[in-house]
């Protein structure tokens, strides 16, 4: 297999040799502020031609105010400079094979005091930067998320769903893998929600949403890739911030960060704690449709809940960069968390079942404490402005210790039974990751990419279980004792060559090979069981078509193919009984999903929108799902490989500004799923759960609005709505929020306060009909409900010296090298 793997990966490196040398001639430079002299973000460049002035493409400035445009043939162009609150800047340039690269250096913009007839100008980002392969989003300008968590943050994000649960979805898929600043670093299925949960919006710099990634990155998570970039700002001097704020819901934040900038170092360190009160509640309503001995008339179990809890947490970061040489760069870093989530829920059982109780009630307490983080170093080296190699080490560790106490009171039409459970559940998990990544743009229309990753991940989670009628009566249970033990490595090598034909035509070829081995144990208080065991190797594939079309049109073909493999507590066999009346245990056979996917990709750029079209197919294969079956009077779920799924769809992002002061992102995302039918047979002898085929068309749509008002205030409205769809055994019915917030600057900007309004119409629910064997379900919870947040923020230091940097990397993508002269 291994050999297979190096064969398969040596010839796409050899495609080097189709590398073309045609020249490509452009424009570039820097963008500043004319009296400040900070760089310019997100500017509008545009190139016209001469004398009719059509326009040829466009482009906004990175974070430095810097901007590269390059495809531009031989002749007189027209280059524009414009920006909301600042009078435009054009200038005249001639491209000829004598000079094929012309560079502005430093264009200064001044304000247009006229602009706006009297409404100050408040500077405001783009809240969302298109790429042709993904969608960044700047998390600063998110006013409804100020004081909250990376949940918070996310759940404003276009394609991005988070439930009440604080699991995550991209374009309905669950199937998605969350990233911080581009590495794993730890987060898996299982803490994923709580991390989100605990992370502070005010540590994040900005989302990037990766819908269909290369053969370079993870193909783990068929719906593609979320990460989520922390900040690490880059400017001479020190500077920084110190943060403060509260809820209606009585939870409340600070954080204080500082960065440290010069020629040989950048060192940034941050603390942030968050405390977060929550009330939650719902109901679940089952018939029974099957009758009894007794009777054939239906019967029912109904439960009524309700939960009252938060989580409180410290989040610490800090690193550096030491620039030994201008090509010689090494980095520490790293972040922890250090948190508590207590939770207290009450259940409420009604029934008509014979033979059962009338009415229940059962009290839960749980305390949960989590704790990890992540250490990284890594060592970069630049062999030339072109060419690099990237190496990085990390070692990621996570523990949560959790205590749940039962109490349950039943009533039966004779008698009263009471009962006590404690139970405690600890999850020990640590990875190491190890990436070496090496980078080399041949020339100016062909580039080179190899690398390898290997992770090595081990987690164990034992549950111990004490029963009886009081608390002062329990002993340990035998039965219900369980210790999982899940162990994953995954060993990776991948290659990509990218190059252009006739300054139009892009490509990029790719392959990624991982080799992984899987290991699981679930063991019994006998210590017995059986172990799972499998080791595979997976080729990936990946391919990208680009062509730049006339009128600043750019198109691209896409496919890769992905995995997803079934992690931790969905792996383990143990019975959760949080719940008495719904027990879900894992299923350690699981296999993993393979999907292929397909994308066509559209963006079409104005002076004021912008216009991105996605068409996607995937069909995915052994499908993970939820399963559920009655079992007397309680249900039970699991999870199993059922059936084969396929989806397409169609989403639309348009960026409007209008008027100068409002900017509008919406997104509307159509999309067919289809499910195959299919058969689960419980290992209990019941009788087999039969799931008819489903296919369903459904929709979703988002807004943000961000407006400028006077004053120096800026504010900020985000609603979305999503559709009726299927899911596995049932239906998932529509729902909708809607968030806002205002953001007022004082003292030059150093001071400004913000205030959030989440979920103003309180309808931040999820509301699921199910069925199966002999049931209906009608299931909704929600959590929360409408909050308010005031947050205030003092900006400090040096927050304008600039300093030369040493030579970094050139990541331009291959649509507008160039050298500077």
């Amino acid at each position: 297999m291994k050999r297979l793997l190096l064969s398969t990966l040596m010839l796409v490196i050899a495609l080097l040799a189709n590398a073309a040398s045609d020249e490509i001639g452009g424009v570039r430079g820097r963008v500043i502020d004319s009296k400040t002299k900070e760089a310019l973000q997100y500017v509008n460049v545009s190139v016209k031609t001469k004398p009719n002035n059509s326009l040829i493409k466009g482009v906004v400035t990175d974070q430095n105010g810097d901007f590269i445009l390059g495809g531009l043939k031989d002749g007189k162009y027209l280059v524009s400079v414009s920006y909301i609150g600042y009078k435009v800047f054009e200038k005249e340039i001639n491209i000829s094979s004598a000079k094929k690269t012309v560079n502005l250096n430093v264009i200064v913009l001044n304000e247009d005091s006229h602009v706006l007839k009297g409404v100050e100008v408040v500077g405001q980002q783009a809240q969302m930067k298109f790429e042709i392969d993904k969608k960044v989003f700047n998390v600063d300008q998110n006013i409804a998320s100020t004081g909250g968590s990376a949940s918070d943050v996310l759940s404003n994000i276009p394609s991005v769903e988070v439930n009440t649960d604080g699991d995550v979805s991209l374009r309905g898929n669950s199937s998605v893998t969350v990233w911080i600043n581009g590495k794993a670093s730890g987060i898996t299925a299982d803490n994923r929600a709580q991390i989100l949960q605990q992370m502070p919006a005010e540590n994040i710099q900005s989302i990037e949403v990766i819908t269909n990634p290369s053969a370079k990155y993870s193909p783990e998570g068929t719906a593609g890739i979320i990460n989520i970039v922390l900040k690490q700002d880059r400017k001479a001097g020190y500077f920084g911030s110190a943060q403060a704020g509260a809820d209606t819901k009585g939870g409340y934040n600070g954080s204080f960060n500082i960065n440290y900038s010069s020629s040989k170092l950048d060192a940034y360190a941050s603390v942030g704690y968050r405390n977060h009160q929550r009330k939650g509640g719902g109901y679940s309503n089952r018939t029974n449709t099957q009758g009894t001995l007794e009777t054939n008339d239906d019967t029912f179990l109904n439960q009524t809940s309700s939960q009252d809890g938060g989580h409180s947490g410290m989040f610490l970061r800090g690193g550096a960069t030491y620039h030994l040489t201008p090509t010689n760069h090494f980095t520490v870093g790293g972040f922890g968390m250090f948190g508590t989530m207590k939770n207290s829920s009450e259940i409420n059982y009604l029934s008509n079942v014979p033979n059962s109780y009338s009415k229940s009630f059962r009290w839960s307490d749980s305390d949960n404490s989590m704790n990890g983080g992540n250490l990284e170093l890594g060592y970069k080296h630049d062999f030339s402005k072109n060419s690099y190699l990237d190496f990085t080490a990390s070692y990621n560790k996570w523990q949560m210790d959790n205590t749940g106490i039962y109490n349950q009171t039943s009533y039966y039409s004779d008698r009263k039974a009471s009962s006590f459970q404690k139970q405690l559940n600890n999850v020990d998990s640590h990875n190491w990751e190890f990436q070496l990544d090496y980078m080399n743009k041949i020339n100016e229309n062909a580039k080179i990419e190899a690398g390898y990753k290997g992770t090595l991940g081990r987690s164990e989670s034992p549950v111990e279980t004490y029963s009886g009628l009081t608390a002062e009566t329990a002993n340990f249970d035998n039965a219900l004792y369980n210790r999982f033990i899940y162990n994953q490595d995954i060993h990776a090598l991948y290659a990509t060559y990218s190059g252009k034909v006739d300054k139009k035509l892009g490509y990029q070829l790719g392959l990624r090979g991982e080799y992984s081995k899987i290991n699981t144990k679930s063991l019994d208080y006998t210590q017995n069981s059986t172990p799972y065991k499998k080791d595979y190797l997976s080729l990936f594939p990946s391919a990208f078509i680009s062509y730049v079309l006339p009128g600043n049109n750019e198109v691209q073909l896409n496919y890769t193919r992905r995995i997803s493999r079934p992690r931790g507590m969905i792996l383990n066999s143990f019975k959760n009984i949080t719940d008495s009346a719904n027990i879900s245990f894992g299923n350690p056979e699981l296999k993993p999903e393979y999907s292929n996917a397909f994308e066509l990709n559209y963006i079409k750029n104005w002076d004021a929108h912008t216009l991105s079209f996605s068409g996607y197919y995937r069909t995915t294969d052994d499908v993970i799902q939820s399963i559920r079956y009655l079992d007397g009077n309680v249900m039970k779920s699991t999870y199993d490989n059922i059936a084969k799924t396929q989806s397409a769809g169609v989403e639309l992002v348009g960026k409007d500004r209008l008027f100068k002061i409002v900017d509008l992102t919406t997104t509307v995302n159509l999309f067919y799923y289809k499910l195959d039918g299919f058969s689960y047979q419980p290992q209990d002898g019941l009788l087999p759960v039969v799931g008819k085929p489903e296919e369903d068309f459904s929709w979703n749509a988002r807004m943000i609005a961000n407006v400028i008002l006077p004053y120096s205030i800026s504010f900020q409205a985000t609603g979305s709505y999503n559709a009726r769809q299927v899911v596995a055994q049932g239906t998932q019915k529509s729902n909708y929020v809607l968030d806002a917030g205002l953001r007022k600057s004082f003292m030059n900007k150093k001071l400004s306060l913000s205030i959030s309004a989440r979920d103003i119409l309180n309808s931040r629910s999820q509301h699921t009909i199910s069925y199966g064997t002999g049931f209906i379900q009608d299931s909704k919870n929600w959590r929360s409900g409408r909050q308010f947040g005031f947050t205030l923020t003092y900006n400090f230091g040096n927050m304008k010296a600039k300093y030369s940097k040493p030579n970094k990397r050139n990541d331009d993508n291959m649509s507008s090298p160039m050298e500077e002269e």
